[in-house]
C-alpha cells in the first residue's frame, strides 16, 4: 500500500479519535479501511474528511444514525468532492436552523425564570399556569421552535 494510506494509529492521530472509536466507526460503516496482508487496518487520506464531517456533525447534535443516512449517499469509490459536501450538508440546514433556534431560546428565556425568584418552571403562574406545559409533552417544551408560550417572562 502507498503512503497515502494512514495506520489506525497515525489516524487516530491526525483526527483525535481513539482507536476504539475508530473501529467502531468502521463497524458502522461510517468509515473504510483496507487490510494489509497482515490483517492491519489502512485508510485512506480521505478518510480524515470523513472524520471531520463525522466529529462536525456531531457536535450539532446529529445522531449516528442521521450521519450514517447521510453518508451512505455519497458516491463509493472515490473520495466524495466539493459538490457532494454541499448537497449533503444543504440537506441539514433546516435541522441546524431549529437547532439554532432553540439555542437563541435558551438563551434569551434562560435568565427570566431563574431570576423571577419563584424556581419552579412547573408551578410559575406567569411562565407556566396551572402546569399547562404538561399536556405538551416531555422535556423543556418552551425551547421547542415554535413554541407559542410568552419570552416574556
Amino acid at each position: 500500500m502507498t503512503s497515502a494510506h494512514l495506520t489506525i494509529g497515525q489516524l487516530a492521530k491526525r483526527s483525535g479519535l481513539a482507536h476504539s472509536a475508530l473501529r467502531y466507526y468502521e463497524d458502522l460503516g461510517l468509515i473504510a479501511a483496507k487490510r494489509t496482508s497482515g490483517n492491519q487496518r489502512r485508510y485512506e487520506q480521505a478518510t480524515l474528511r470523513r472524520l471531520g464531517f463525522i466529529r462536525a456533525a456531531q457536535q450539532v447534535g446529529l445522531t449516528l444514525e442521521e450521519i450514517t443516512a447521510a453518508l451512505s449517499t455519497l458516491p463509493d469509490g472515490r473520495t466524495p468532492n466539493a459538490e457532494d459536501w454541499s448537497r449533503l450538508s444543504a440537506s441539514w440546514r433546516p435541522r441546524l436552523d431549529e437547532q439554532i433556534e432553540r439555542l437563541v431560546r435558551l438563551r434569551d428565556q434562560l435568565d427570566s425564570c431563574i431570576g423571577c425568584g419563584c424556581l419552579s418552571l412547573k408551578t410559575c403562574a406567569l411562565r407556566n399556569p396551572g402546569d399547562a406545559a404538561a399536556a405538551r409533552g416531555t422535556g423543556a417544551v418552551h425551547l421547542e421552535p415554535g413554541d407559542p408560550g410568552d419570552s416574556s417572562h
